[in-house]
């Protein structure tokens, strides 16, 4: 156990990196009087964060999560289609696809990133296409921060005339031989959550070409039809993110260079501090590009090392915060009954995964704690054996989500 000094302050996984950048754009906001939203920072974001994925547009909003279910409306996607889903994600992704009545078709991982393995994605078109079922669109995710492998991805979905969704929630900042996150699907999503390396306090973005952003825009201001009274023809929402916030996000756009860069070094002090330990080994930000460094990832042999589950308790033990990898959705109670295309890659990734703490604002200090507390559980004698996969499958009790 370490001592009570260590552990007088936690080490969160992934914390906001506030300064006064942030501190004085927001009052400068909140003394213009510009609340709602609507506002001149507003305006200023959007056109940053065109500008950051190299598109025409971009649409600020209350959530990821809103960013998608966007998304695929303004893509056609409709009650009854198919849409492909990767299994290794964050829920949200898989529940937008039921917010429109559609239906989730997920898809495997590929082993060095987690992303979606490409090669499984085309063979799940072309059998669902042969039997009369061509998915509406296709979402990709950009998991922990590395972008997916896009060229077989685009190839297929070129030639089966497919719409992509680029689910970059958790990469902005990073790139796809050389071609920025949010740049490489027919429309994509930044989050701005609390635990993203840009953040608004709660917020995100859809990017893309300006019909669709126009489009969606409206939708997302409650579908007010063109009239000085209120009228609607159509079902809208309240989606829009405010001037205020907005303003959060401008300042820290400013910083995405030196956040980027402290998160990339955090990880390779992470691989360099790891790599005598036999049975374990840093997930990969991929050959052909460069990830933000959001999230590192750990993945542990179990015939070695215990599970994630008994080593974010051990680690907590020195109030020092991890979490699992996510849990795939077709082993979540919502998406149990879902079709899938393989599973076993995902499970095995969720059953070994550790996220550790990567936050930009995390001290050299901190990282030498969590380096010694991981290394001291890791080599403990009395540790438990890992837990089997398949009853946390079975169980009704949700894991905690690693963001």
């Amino acid at each position: 156990m370490s001592s009570s000094d260590d552990k007088q302050q936690r080490i969160h996984l992934s914390p906001p990196d506030m300064t006064e950048v942030e501190r004085d754009a927001l009052l400068e906001a909140f003394d213009s009087n510009w609340i709602a939203p609507i506002g001149p920072a507003l305006d200023a974001f959007e056109a940053r964060l065109a500008d950051l994925a190299e598109t025409e547009a971009a649409l600020a909003l209350t959530s990821g999560t809103a960013g998608l279910h966007l998304g695929l409306r303004v893509l056609g996607v409709v009650r009854g289609d198919t849409v492909i889903v990767p299994s290794l994600t964050f829920v949200a992704t898989a529940n937008v696809v039921r917010y429109l009545g559609a239906v989730p078709y997920f898809v495997d991982s590929e082993p060095l990133t987690g992303n979606v393995d490409p090669e499984l994605l085309a063979n799940t078109i072309e059998t669902l296409t042969a039997a009369g079922r061509r998915p509406a669109a296709v979402m990709t995710v950009d998991l922990f921060g590395t972008c997916a492998d896009y060229d077989p991805i685009h190839e297929v979905c070129s030639e089966y005339d497919i719409p992509i969704l680029e689910d970059a929630a958790e990469a902005i900042g990073a790139n796809y031989r050389g071609r920025p996150a949010g740049s490489l699907g027919d429309l994509a999503v930044f989050s701005f959550n609390g635990n993203k390396i840009i953040t608004t306090g709660g917020g995100g973005a859809l990017v893309g070409p300006k019909p669709f952003i126009d489009r969606a825009r409206h939708l997302a201001m409650q579908a007010r039809n063109d009239a000085l009274h209120f009228e609607h023809s159509e079902l809208g929402y309240a989606y829009r993110m405010s001037n205020i916030l907005a303003a959060i996000g401008n300042a820290q756009l400013s910083r995405l260079n030196d956040l980027t860069s402290r998160c990339r070094e955090i990880h390779g002090n992470y691989v360099e501090a790891l790599a005598d330990i036999d049975g374990l080994h840093v997930l990969s930000q991929s050959g052909y590009g460069r990830g933000n460094g959001w999230l590192t990832v750990v993945q542990l042999d179990p015939e070695i090392h215990p599970g994630p589950h008994e080593l974010c308790r051990r680690l907590l033990e020195e109030n020092i915060e991890a979490r699992p990898a996510w849990k795939p959705m077709h082993l979540q109670p919502l998406y149990r009954d879902s079709e899938m295309a393989g599973g076993a890659v995902a499970e095995q990734l969720y059953r070994n995964g550790l996220c550790l703490p990567s936050g930009s604002s995390m001290t050299e200090d901190d990282q030498h704690r969590v380096i010694r507390a991981l290394r001291t559980a890791l080599l403990a004698d009395d540790m438990p054996a890992p837990v089997d996969l398949n009853e946390y499958a079975a169980s009704k009790i949700s894991d905690p989500s690693p963001a």
